[in-house]
């Protein structure tokens, strides 16, 4: 993705990506990083996850290469420390960090495995990287491509294989230590692209699906259109459940990988 469309993306963000307290809690827990430990949140945006870190009494800095981003962000927070950046040259020294974290960012690297490399050479041995993203396999499952085929595909297609995360940190001395699937509760609070599972008509609401990559990259106004009429009326209907209930994945919607410095 590129910095013009993560400024555009920026604006009003907060508004549908708050952090949702479960994801946080259980991102904070996998850490597993003692307090006042270094951790840097990689392409952390506008700073929720980041915050909720810092706030148990992690020592955070927040990298992103949007400006806009990081300008919400600071405004949050002033004893974080906000960088512009990319996780393909992260401009910090070698093991600069305690554990390192990115939450939905994979996808938007340029370059998987240069990102990866750069995350090993921040980190202490020892550390914590921990992931959360979506497989292709698990996007291109989801009900949603009954009404958007074309987005869908493009986003799983843009998806780094699992396989391929795995092998690109083990080449940076991170090993994988835990591999955590993540199935959409209806209370989420981070409005991601599948957060709404239980509740379709969020999709029909134009601020709601601004905050998310997939309709702003990837929806034609065509396919869009059409997809939300249909998803209309099958609410209207109760066809959208049977719909749902077709295209779920056996290994849930989202996956938290856990690595380790060697």
């Amino acid at each position: 993705m590129s910095t013009t469309t993560y400024d555009r993306i920026g604006t009003g963000y907060d508004a549908t990506r708050a952090a949702d307290p479960f994801l946080a809690q259980r991102l904070f827990d996998l850490l597993n990083a003692p307090a006042g430990a270094s951790v840097i949140d990689i392409g952390c945006g506008t700073g929720n996850y980041t915050h909720f870190l810092a706030e148990r009494g992690l020592r955070l800095t927040g990298l992103d290469p949007s400006e806009r981003m990081l300008t919400e962000a600071r405004a949050k927070r002033t004893d974080v420390n906000w960088v512009t950046g990319r996780a393909e040259a992260i401009p910090f020294a070698d093991h600069s960090f305690q554990a390192a974290t990115a939450t939905l960012t994979l996808h938007h690297w340029t370059d998987l495995e240069r990102g990866l490399s750069e995350c090993g050479r921040i980190l202490q041995p020892g550390s914590r990287f921990v992931v959360f993203t979506s497989a292709p396999e698990q996007t291109g499952a989801y009900w949603l491509r009954h009404y958007f085929p074309r987005m869908i595909a493009r986003s799983a297609a843009c998806l780094p294989a699992e396989e391929r995360i795995i092998t690109g940190a083990a080449g940076s001395g991170l090993v994988l230590k835990e591999r955590i699937p993540y199935s959409v509760r209806p209370d989420l609070q981070d409005l991601f692209l599948f957060a709404r599972k239980h509740r379709p008509s969020a999709y029909l609401d134009p601020e709601f699906r601004k905050g998310i990559s997939s309709f702003a990259l990837f929806a034609t106004t065509d396919e869009l259109e059409r997809g939300l009429d249909a998803l209309s009326a099958d609410i209207t209907s109760g066809q959208w459940t049977t719909i749902r209930d077709q295209h779920a994945h056996k290994d849930g919607d989202y996956l938290h990988l856990v690595f380790e410095r060697q």
